[in-house]
């Protein structure tokens, strides 16, 4: 399994022209959608005289979760070519807000297609990308006895350790690779050690 993915590190910001209609686009980096809404909620405010807030956002090391909007542009015109340039550089965990400013001429639907696509193009071309490992968080119970064995195994994987803490029994807490998780777990189990 796969435990690479790819976001961005910071927000960032492209531009696109045609036939006085302008399109400023704005990516961010998000981890939720109630950040989507509270980062709209401050553009909407920011730029209210805008006629259309165009968005795509993809959530989820899967990419499993995503979503767009043509924000009453005609239908299919907009979102979708902003949720595809999202695709094309393989990123999640990320929104795209395309605000278009209207300059008086109808640009048609391949005319909107280019022009949200290649705003959104812009933004993510301006902006850093980043690999991100994805981990999960485990919880390691077990008798002072079995810690020499415990340690050993987590220093051989290069486990990063949390917190740890040593009082009645042992109690470790760890990130671990998505891809070494179930292999970690076999281990961990077959000394008898309790993971959760």
């Amino acid at each position: 399994m796969d435990d690479i993915y790819k976001t961005i590190s910071a927000p960032s910001e492209g531009f696109f022209k045609d036939r006085l209609s302008k399109f400023y686009a704005f990516a961010y980096p998000v981890n939720n959608e109630e950040q989507i809404r509270e980062i709209q909620k401050e553009l909407r405010k920011k730029f209210h005289d805008a006629r259309h807030h165009v968005y795509a956002f993809i959530l989820g090391k899967e990419k499993e979760n995503f979503r767009y909007s043509d924000d009453g542009e005609p239908a299919n015109s907009s979102g979708p070519p902003v949720l595809n340039a999202i695709k094309s550089f393989d990123l999640t965990d990320i929104l795209v807000v395309v605000i278009r400013y209207f300059g008086g001429k109808k640009l048609g639907v391949p005319g909107l297609i280019n022009a949200y696509r290649t705003a959104a193009e812009e933004a993510l071309t301006n902006a850093k990308i980043l690999e991100q490992q994805s981990e999960t968080t485990l919880t390691l119970n077990f008798e002072y006895s079995q810690i020499n064995r415990v340690m050993y195994i987590l220093k051989k994987e290069e486990i990063n350790i949390i917190s740890q803490n040593f009082s009645q029994s042992c109690e470790i807490k760890c990130s671990v690779r998505d891809s070494k998780f179930e292999e970690i777990k076999k281990f961990l189990d077959n000394i008898g050690v309790e993971v959760k």
